[in-house]
């Protein structure tokens, strides 16, 4: 019987060791998964290189990391036209308020959400402007306010992450780049407007009536 039991054992051991070997495809042309074909087949495309970086340009970009997901997005602090904001703020903000002097920021009209919930204060840091601050007082840097906005904007955040919300440079071909949330919203007024198309159907419109 005990023989019987070591040649079921040899017998199933083989049959298990092919079953393996057979599902591990290394034949040209075959791959373990769509993701791997979709890799092996986009690098060279007809014989061409398929990449986004011609798309790119001369954009200035860092790369992030966000949870599974790594990626390009524009750097932004040599964008911003009064960057380092120390260069006028020289002390914290309650040492510099004054009601006799004019507002420098007199132009910018905040409209994100009621004054209840969020003044200047709610995103940039009093105590040095050349950082933003999280709603727990952390450290935000300018070039990753995306972080700022993920607090209250959870669902688009998750959604930019995948690459389903925002705008991408170039292509889906690697190397990934996504504009961030400042790229494409006003910060302190991220609303866009309504407009109409430039083309508009007005039979449509007496058909709804």
């Amino acid at each position: 019987m005990k023989h019987i039991y070591k040649r079921l054992y040899i017998i199933l051991g083989f049959v298990f060791f092919m079953m393996v070997l057979t599902s591990c495809k290394h034949g040209e042309g075959e791959y373990h998964s769509i993701n791997d074909k979709i890799e092996a087949e986009s690098k060279h495309y007809l014989g061409v290189t398929v990449s986004s970086e011609d798309h790119i340009g001369d954009i200035k970009t860092i790369q992030i990391t966000e949870g599974e997901h790594m990626f390009l997005i524009p750097e932004r602090k040599s964008q911003i036209k009064s960057y380092a904001c120390t260069e006028c703020h020289t002390k914290p903000l309650y040492e510099m308020q004054s009601h006799d002097v004019k507002k420098a920021h007199w132009d910018i009209d905040l409209d994100h959400a009621n004054d209840n919930t969020m003044n200047c204060v709610t995103c940039h840091n009093t105590n040095n402007m050349n950082d933003l601050i999280s709603i727990t007082g952390n450290t935000i840097d300018f070039n990753k306010s995306y972080q700022l906005c993920s607090q209250c904007h959870s669902k688009p955040f998750e959604d930019w992450k995948g690459g389903a919300h925002g705008k991408r440079i170039g292509g889906w071909a690697p190397p990934r780049v996504s504009m961030t949330c400042v790229n494409c919203h006003n910060p302190h007024q991220p609303h866009f407007e309504s407009r109409w198309p430039v083309r508009f159907n007005t039979q449509k419109v007496k058909e709804r009536e």
